[in-house]
């Protein structure tokens, strides 16, 4: 396993590093997998319930940096400390604290998109009427087009029904 070495120094500012900062690629591939690595080190310390709610985020100055989905779940992970700092120091990993941010999860996508609205009959009336207005001929008919897609009263109360 890589040793992942805390960031020491402090910034001016907050927010995204300049690339001068950020060192190669190769270094920050580097970092990447080595906090991977200690990542899945330190969640297979965990109980399964807790592992799946919690990821290891960043090992900044000596504090282990994880992100809970749940205020609940940071609180158990924050219970955890003691148990945790052990296997950072098993790993070779120089941590003397533990400090847990609640990140909820984004909510799962549907699987189907939402269906479009049809325009109403009173958004139809309104296109024909703008296209009467108008002195451009391929405007005009573009905007009966778009009037003509627009429900009928009849087509709303079979659509309900």
């Amino acid at each position: 396993m890589q040793r992942v070495t805390p960031a020491t120094s402090r910034r001016a500012t907050h927010g995204p590093k300049s690339i001068v900062e950020c060192g190669s690629f190769a270094t920050l591939a580097n970092r990447a997998n080595a906090l991977e690595a200690l990542d899945r080190a330190l969640r297979q310390t965990l109980p399964s319930p807790l592992r799946e709610q919690v990821r290891f985020a960043n090992l900044r100055n000596d504090r282990l940096v994880f992100l809970a989905s749940s205020p609940a779940w940071a609180s158990r992970l924050r219970l955890m400390q003691t148990q945790i700092l052990a296997a950072a120091h098993a790993t070779g990993t120089c941590a003397s604290s533990v400090t847990v941010k609640v990140v909820p999860q984004s909510p799962v996508a549907t699987t189907a998109p939402d269906q479009p609205k049809p325009l109403s009959p009173a958004a139809a009336t309104h296109l024909r009427a703008a296209a009467a207005s108008l002195s451009d001929p391929e405007m005009r008919v573009l905007f009966l087009e778009l009037a003509s897609l627009a429900e009928t009263a009849d087509s709303v109360g079979k659509s309900t029904r």
